[in-house]
């Protein structure tokens, strides 16, 4: 190591440029990229499906659960305008609850 420090600036680039050069001739560069050229997109393929299926499931989960507040309100609005009792106001309500739990 002492001697590679020694060195002036110019041959230590004359070094890495040769030792670069010997490596091309070798024949380690000049495949191509190789098999791990195609992990990248695939990954990204990856990612980009699993981001858009966790958003359409919570998009169907959040008009799911308007749905059923939406068919609370009617109910509410039945009940107040007379045109369902009490107690068919709970028992429906508990219907409409108890499918929320599932």
């Amino acid at each position: 190591m002492s001697i590679a420090l020694s060195l002036p600036l110019s041959a230590t680039t004359a070094t890495g440029a040769a030792t670069l050069a010997a490596t091309a001739a070798d024949g380690r560069f000049g495949h191509g990229p190789g098999w791990w050229f195609f992990l990248m997109p695939l990954l990204w393929i990856l990612l980009i499906g699993l981001f858009i299926t966790a958003a359409r499931r919570m998009g169907w989960r959040r008009q799911l659960r308007e749905g059923r507040l939406d068919a609370e309100s009617v109910l509410r609005e039945r009940y107040a305008r007379g045109e369902v009792d009490e107690t068919e106001y709970r028992q429906r309500l508990e219907v409409l609850r108890g499918d929320q739990r599932r």
